[in-house]
């Protein structure tokens, strides 16, 4: 177990943003993170805990407190069920359930972070969620003092959402349990119509487990969604605003703005979710509320690739992105009357 004292954190994050903590510990055991956990719940210590730093947005000022880094390792696979611990590398985890022969994660590649991260913001990409193949989440109950095991009901996982998001306080992830398919090396039925497009199949079709993921990453790496260190587009939290989920009423209203502002016959991007819900399109909302890709003067700005991630370009604060961010926020309000939620978890700062 690593400790440092007055260690920057910006170097553990994606966006590259942020000030330094405290204290900063790496754990790479179950008992190291409850150990750590436990020193500092019982000295009331504020506790960050960080896992790939794909979805964090860390204040200039840093963190006062123990920021504590899992790195822990271990992969288990038994037939179709696949345990790791929460430190394992989402994309490499991925990789390994393709070479296996077995689907459910596999339009989830090229996605930054840990294992341990997937449950909490229940992660999903190209037609698939986690939430759809996780059985159970290993976690330490800070409120209870025990490690406990919960359910794929007991998560409630939503939308971007989950029992240990709504708590953030009270759950640390220790391990991730899956349960896959093993379709003879297809792939789970395509269910995003981009991703079929780009397989030359129909939604609903079944393709190589490796084409599949193949065909994701290249579509992520077009939008610079596959992190690169070389190219500032992918020094983002990937997608930074969640797509707004509308009422009946709330979607109609927002129709007759976009008729308004757009003319009439223009169609808002428009998805199930549930009865009596709609979804639509962030990275549309802020194209036609006039932020196209590249945005920006500063050293913050929308990525040329994909208009619903922001960006530092290299000399960026998380002043410089947040400003950006509200920016945004205030002119697809004013154009639509949709107040855009950040995906990103925000430490010491907010919108």
């Amino acid at each position: 177990m690593q400790v440092l004292h007055d260690a920057p954190l910006a170097p553990l994050t994606t966006f590259r943003l942020g000030g330094p903590a405290t204290r900063l510990v790496t754990a790479t055991t179950d008992a190291e993170v409850i150990d750590v956990v436990r020193e500092a719940d019982a000295a009331g210590t504020p506790l960050l805990v960080i896992g790939g730093g794909s979805n964090l947005v860390i204040g200039d000022k840093g963190f006062e407190g123990t920021a504590l880094v899992i790195a822990t390792q271990g992969v288990e696979l038994d037939g179709t069920t696949l345990e790791l611990a929460a430190g394992e590398v989402w994309t490499e985890a991925v990789a390994r359930t393709v070479e296996a022969g077995l689907a459910g994660i596999e339009c989830l590649a090229g996605i930054p972070g840990s294992a341990g991260a997937t449950p909490i913001q229940n992660v999903g990409a190209y037609g698939q969620e986690v939430s759809a193949s996780i059985t159970e989440v290993i976690a330490y109950d800070r409120r209870a003092g025990e490690t406990v095991t919960l359910t794929n009901g007991e998560c409630a996982f939503s939308y971007r959402h989950s029992r240990f998001k709504s708590d953030p306080e009270r759950y640390v992830v220790l391990r991730v349990r899956f349960e896959l398919e093993d379709a003879d090396g297809l792939s789970a039925p395509v269910r995003y119509a981009e991703t079929a497009r780009a397989l030359g199949v129909e939604v609903g079709d079944r393709v190589p487990l490796a084409a599949a993921r193949e065909t994701v990453l290249k579509l992520r790496a077009g939008k610079g969604m596959v992190l690169d260190a070389d190219d500032h587009d992918t020094w983002s939290a990937g997608s930074f605003f969640t797509n707004p989920i509308l009422t009946d009423e709330q979607f109609a209203a927002f129709r007759a703005r976009v008729g308004e502002r757009l003319g009439e016959g223009v169609e808002p991007p428009a998805y199930p979710a549930g009865e009596g819900h709609t979804k639509t399109s962030a990275a549309w909302l802020i194209d036609k509320a006039g932020f196209s890709k590249g945005y920006g003067s500063g050293p913050a700005r929308i990525s040329t690739k994909h208009t619903l991630a922001l960006t530092n370009r290299g000399a960026a604060t998380t002043e410089d992105l947040l400003a950006l961010a509200r920016e945004v926020v205030a002119g697809v309000h004013e154009a639509f009357g949709i107040t855009l939620v950040n995906e990103p978890v925000t430490v010491g700062v907010s919108l």
